[in-house]
Protein backbone atom coordinates (compact mmCIF):
# COMPACT_ATOMS: atom_id res chain seq x y z
CA UNK A 1 0.00 0.00 0.00
CA UNK A 2 1.38 3.39 -0.98
CA UNK A 3 -0.49 5.59 1.52
CA UNK A 4 1.90 4.96 4.47
CA UNK A 5 4.91 5.62 2.24
CA UNK A 6 3.45 8.93 1.08
CA UNK A 7 2.75 9.88 4.71
CA UNK A 8 6.41 9.20 5.56
CA UNK A 9 7.62 11.28 2.62
CA UNK A 10 5.25 14.14 3.55
CA UNK A 11 6.58 14.17 7.12
CA UNK A 12 10.23 13.93 6.08
CA UNK A 13 9.89 16.59 3.38
CA UNK A 14 7.60 18.97 5.31
CA UNK A 15 8.02 22.48 3.97
CA UNK A 16 9.30 21.18 0.64
CA UNK A 17 6.21 19.35 -0.60
CA UNK A 18 2.58 18.71 0.21
CA UNK A 19 0.89 15.35 -0.28
CA UNK A 20 -2.81 15.50 -1.15
CA UNK A 21 -5.28 12.75 -1.92
CA UNK A 22 -8.30 12.61 -4.20
CA UNK A 23 -11.00 9.98 -3.73
CA UNK A 24 -11.67 9.08 -7.37
CA UNK A 25 -14.88 7.24 -6.48
CA UNK A 26 -16.31 10.37 -4.86
CA UNK A 27 -14.83 12.70 -7.52
CA UNK A 28 -15.09 10.91 -10.88
CA UNK A 29 -15.36 14.13 -12.89
CA UNK A 30 -12.09 15.47 -11.46
CA UNK A 31 -10.38 12.12 -12.01
CA UNK A 32 -11.59 12.01 -15.62
CA UNK A 33 -10.55 15.62 -16.25
CA UNK A 34 -7.09 14.71 -14.95
CA UNK A 35 -6.98 11.64 -17.22
CA UNK A 36 -6.54 9.23 -14.32
CA UNK A 37 -6.74 5.77 -15.87
CA UNK A 38 -4.94 3.65 -13.27
CA UNK A 39 -4.50 3.67 -9.52
CA UNK A 40 -2.50 4.82 -7.81
CA UNK A 41 -1.74 7.84 -9.97
CA UNK A 42 0.66 10.35 -8.48
CA UNK A 43 0.83 13.79 -10.06
CA UNK A 44 3.55 16.23 -9.04
CA UNK A 45 2.85 19.92 -9.42
CA UNK A 46 5.37 22.75 -9.17
CA UNK A 47 4.09 26.32 -9.01
CA UNK A 48 0.59 25.05 -9.81
CA UNK A 49 1.56 23.26 -13.03
CA UNK A 50 1.92 19.50 -13.46
CA UNK A 51 5.55 18.44 -13.93
CA UNK A 52 5.47 14.64 -13.72
CA UNK A 53 3.11 11.69 -13.28
CA UNK A 54 3.76 8.27 -11.79
CA UNK A 55 1.27 5.43 -12.24
CA UNK A 56 1.37 2.31 -10.11
CA UNK A 57 2.79 1.57 -6.69
CA UNK A 58 6.46 2.44 -6.34
CA UNK A 59 8.95 1.93 -3.50
CA UNK A 60 9.84 4.96 -1.40
CA UNK A 61 13.27 5.36 -3.00
CA UNK A 62 11.74 5.47 -6.48
CA UNK A 63 9.20 8.09 -5.41
CA UNK A 64 11.92 10.26 -3.87
CA UNK A 65 14.06 9.98 -7.02
CA UNK A 66 11.09 10.98 -9.18
CA UNK A 67 10.34 14.13 -7.20
CA UNK A 68 13.88 15.16 -6.20
CA UNK A 69 14.58 17.37 -9.22
CA UNK A 70 11.35 19.29 -8.67
CA UNK A 71 11.74 20.00 -4.93
CA UNK A 72 12.89 23.40 -3.71
CA UNK A 73 16.34 23.44 -2.14
CA UNK A 74 15.11 25.45 0.83
CA UNK A 75 12.32 24.59 3.23
CA UNK A 76 9.35 26.95 3.07
CA UNK A 77 8.65 28.86 6.30
CA UNK A 78 5.78 27.57 8.43
CA UNK A 79 2.54 29.50 8.08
Amino acid sequence: MIKPVLAEIAAEQAGRLVVAQLDVDANPVTAAASHVLGLPTLDLYADGAPVTRLVGAKPKAALLRAVAEHLPTEVAPAV
